[in-house]
């Protein structure tokens, strides 16, 4: 999987989005916060969302803690939190981190407004953060994400593949979109809208609340009752999550039709397998998460950031921050080999059990 995490960054690094400008033309330098005569013997933070979403567990963590523990010499105490969903724990647990004295701090926050304080009080302390997937509010020194409104456009864009000739005007979808307390879900959304809008019509849309499979379940009962099971072609679904909570319904309701989804886990890919969902985005959460340990370790050394963001992303509080955007890949039944078993996220005797070993047989995945 290294070698692969390797071979991807590098591919991420080099996309252009001259447009945003660089790190390198700002002139800017990362601070120094007094780290640097510590050499390796730095002590890195990492905050995470939420444990209902497979990924932040399965990869962000231990890869995250990797990349710090690669670039120190295993020398950098690393710690670690997840705030399960509850933005005032998270506002917690970095008054924690602060307590800890740690010299950077990664945040993937629950809620990106709220935690704009404690940004505020960590920086004020020293601390440089770090906003990994999600846009901080605050004075962030760094941000490291995939491109968001991309994601949305690929789902679409997917949505309308599967459609193929139902793909218009009168054909009647619904959209279920992320938490309105998550600032990439409004991106997702947007960039769907952007394809979606004028092609299809948008009979139902919802913001699920806290991305959760339950909530999605419930408004996907609520739009076939209103819209009617028959008169709906396709569904729109952020996130995988969600997409599993969208079929349970559909498949109560005798319905089958194209859902899309977002983070490539494992029972997505099981039902793209079996066309029960239609697709998910692929994301390389090793180069994300390699980008954001290189970001940290830099900044804790008070070392500049030109040579890893590319890329300048500005917020509500906060402009021109160094970032890098990483690109993302359309996963369907077509190319699983290429995406998730050849980036090590499943083997194939994790993806094929004994209730997707026909489907399985079918594409040769074995």
């Amino acid at each position: 999987m290294r070698r692969a995490a390797v071979a991807v960054a590098a591919g991420a690094m080099a996309v252009s989005l001259a447009a945003c400008g660089s790190a390198k033309e700002s002139g800017d330098k990362a601070e120094s916060s007094g780290s640097a005569s510590k050499g390796d013997n730095i002590k890195v933070g990492l905050l995470l969302p939420e444990n209902k979403t497979a990924r932040y567990e399965k990869f962000d963590k231990p890869l995250i803690e990797k990349k710090i523990k690669e670039l120190t010499n295993n020398k950098a105490q690393f710690l670690y939190n997840n705030a399960r969903q509850d933005a005032s724990l998270q506002s917690q647990q970095v008054d924690t981190m602060i307590t800890n004295k740690v010299d950077v701090l990664i945040v993937d926050a629950v809620d990106a407004k709220a935690i704009k304080n404690s940004v505020q009080k960590a920086v004020d302390q020293g601390i440089k953060v770090v906003a990994y997937d999600r846009l901080a509010e605050g004075p962030i020194s760094a941000y490291t994400t995939f491109d968001n409104e991309e994601v949305g456009r690929t789902q679409a864009n997917a949505l309308l593949k599967a459609l193929g000739s139902k793909a218009t005007k009168s054909a009647k979808i619904v959209m279920v979109n992320g938490s309105v307390t998550d600032p990439n879900a409004a991106q997702f959304k947007k960039g769907a809208h952007s394809v979606l809008d004028g092609k299809v019509t948008v009979a139902k849309e919802y913001d699920t609340k806290e991305w959760s499979p339950d909530n999605a379940n419930s408004e996907m009962e609520a739009a076939i009752s209103a819209i009617g099971g028959k008169n709906i072609a396709g569904v729109y679904s952020a996130n995988d999550g969600m997409a599993g909570g969208i079929i349970t319904a559909l498949a109560a309701a005798g319905l089958k039709v194209p859902v899309t989804g977002q983070d490539a886990e494992l029972a997505a890919v099981q039902r793209i397998l079996t066309g029960d969902q239609y697709m998910s985005v692929f994301k390389s959460y090793p180069t994300e998460a390699s980008v954001a340990g290189e970001m940290a370790v830099k900044l804790a050394k008070g070392e500049s950031l030109d040579s890893v963001a590319k890329d300048k992303v500005s917020s509500d509080s906060a402009k021109d921050v160094p970032s890098l955007l990483v690109p993302v890949v359309s996963l369907t039944k077509d190319n699983i080999k290429d995406t998730v078993i050849k980036e090590g996220f499943y083997t194939p005797a994790e993806i094929c059990t004994a209730k997707y070993k026909a489907a399985c047989d079918q594409i040769g995945l074995k």
